[in-house]
């Protein structure tokens, strides 16, 4: 599976501001990540939040997802960092998986750097929200 460009992000208005000051107060302590995420959010269509699609990634979506390099499917809920509990399956967007699928669609495929610094392809195969994406202070 090759990438000549990066899938599209779509980012809810509602939540830039804060993801941006999450990446800015991250850049210390995990620079290539927070780097990251400021990248995908200076890429990104910033919609209202009503008029965000219901298939993109974002705080409070479940996401299922394929990791094509070992032919494995997860489901994740994406969470702001005080809400994240990987052991119930609640990823915090300030993690490299939360990084990589903010604001991508269902069929997006894009490459993702590991923690342990190996590139895995995937493929998102579906997203849905159960709740409204709240803006937490």
């Amino acid at each position: 599976m090759t990438r000549t460009s990066h899938p599209p992000v779509i980012i809810a208005s509602e939540t830039l501001e804060r993801l941006e000051r999450l990446a800015e107060a991250a850049m210390a302590r995990n620079p290539d990540l927070a780097d990251r995420l400021l990248t995908e959010l200076s890429r990104a269509k910033v919609l209202p939040l009503e008029r965000l699609p219901e298939d993109v990634a974002a705080i409070g979506s479940s996401v299922t997802f394929r990791d094509e390099t070992m032919g494995r499917d997860q489901t994740v809920v994406l969470t702001w960092p005080e809400d994240a509990d990987i052991a119930q399956g609640r990823a915090s967007v300030l993690t490299p998986i939360g990084v990589a699928l903010i604001g991508l669609k269902a069929g997006a495929q894009f490459s993702w750097d590991t923690r342990a610094g190996e590139t895995r392809e995937m493929t998102i195969l579906s997203v849905s929200r159960a709740d409204p994406v709240t803006p937490a202070a």
